[in-house]
């Protein structure tokens, strides 16, 4: 059995394991980290030797510390990492690289056809009847999206979402309030097979769907770092925030929206939640918490995208796909009987 684990800003772990039936009966580690003293990986082998199949995570990490004593440097892993690429042989998870990946970068949309096509592509992906894809969004008009299970009149003022012509949706995944303008703002979603994050943590998964986005902002000299457990941010402020939906298909849709530029005044107006934990420190504050893309990197939106899709490509690769017209109908009936009614924006009034 085979799994590997690239470490959110650290080094690749590897396990290659020979189980007998329901026992680990020798274990190999390997990757591209550092340790310190040399034997300590004979020692890291040997803790393998004896693991139950259905051990967690925790349980093979206390083992591996177990051996290791003092004096041993990990530099770039951890326990947790080892225990977290046992993990992955065991439950036959596959890497970035054993996929053929899709690229969509689709037209403008409504706000409540960009909920109900996440949906649908999430479930093609679960069915085999789409590759995994990574899909850059584009908005047709301004928008809030509402995490699904959060409050709409705790989160929302919708006296001044009317004033700024703002469209408020429900999405499927859980996590905070979300603030969007056509121009200002950057979304993408992936659609990815459960294969690829098995053997993580629910937490542990958002780092890993989207460390290649954070070494991309590496890349456009942006000191970016994941922030448990869904946002990423640079010394200069948050600059997105990731949401996660699993279905019972064995798919995961995962997705970002990321500052580009920013009206802080309006999302003022607009987010209560956001309104309570600036107050005290006014509009300025509101910039400095979410530093946009723009000013961190002087480029413009359409070439910060491409730097991101760049980076994707160069790491895993990408073909470039469409959505067809069978998949926008379906995504328009799912509006009309799920995302554009009542009843679902207000399911938590």
């Amino acid at each position: 059995m085979h799994g590997e684990y690239k470490v959110p800003g650290g080094k690749l772990v590897v396990a290659d394991l020979e189980v007998v039936g329901e026992v680990v009966r020798r274990g190999r580690i390997s990757g591209d980290f550092f340790l310190e003293p040399d034997d300590a990986l004979e020692r890291i082998d040997g803790a393998l030797a004896g693991v139950a199949v259905g051990a967690p995570v925790a349980q093979i990490a206390a083992r591996v510390r177990g051996v290791l004593g003092d004096g041993v440097e990990m530099v770039g892993f951890s326990p947790e990492a080892v225990a977290i690429a046992v993990r992955r042989a065991l439950t036959g998870a596959t890497a970035w690289t054993d996929h053929a990946w899709e690229f969509v970068h689709d037209v403008p949309r409504e706000p409540a056809l960009q909920m109900a096509l996440d949906e649908v592509l999430a479930e093609q992906v679960g069915s085999g009847e789409r590759a995994p894809t990574l899909r850059i969004w584009e908005w047709a008009s301004n928008a809030v999206i509402i995490g699904s299970f959060q409050s709409l009149a705790n989160e929302v003022d919708l006296a001044g979402a009317a004033k700024h012509d703002v469209t408020v949706v429900r999405r499927i995944s859980g996590g905070g309030a979300m603030f969007v303008e056509p121009g200002n703002t950057i979304t993408y979603s992936l659609y990815v097979p459960e294969s690829l994050v098995s053997g993580l943590s629910f937490v542990d998964s958002y780092a890993f769907l989207d460390d290649w986005v954070v070494g991309a902002l590496n890349e456009l000299g942006i000191a970016a770092t994941y922030q448990p457990i869904n946002d990423i941010t640079s010394p200069a402020g948050k600059i997105a925030g990731a949401a996660q939906k699993r279905f019972a298909g064995g798919a995961v849709l995962h997705h970002v929206t990321m500052a580009y530029d920013m009206d802080a005044t309006k999302m003022l107006e607009v987010l209560r939640i956001g309104r309570e934990k600036m107050s005290d420190k006014g509009t300025k504050s509101a910039n400095k918490r979410v530093d946009p893309l723009r000013s961190q990197t002087g480029l413009e939106r359409a070439e910060v995208i491409k730097r991101l899709v760049g980076t994707f490509a160069n790491r895993y690769g990408l073909d470039d796909a469409t959505i067809d017209d069978e998949t926008v109908a379906e995504a328009q009936r799912r509006v009309e009987s799920k995302f554009g009614t009542e009843a679902w924006l207000t399911r938590v009034p």
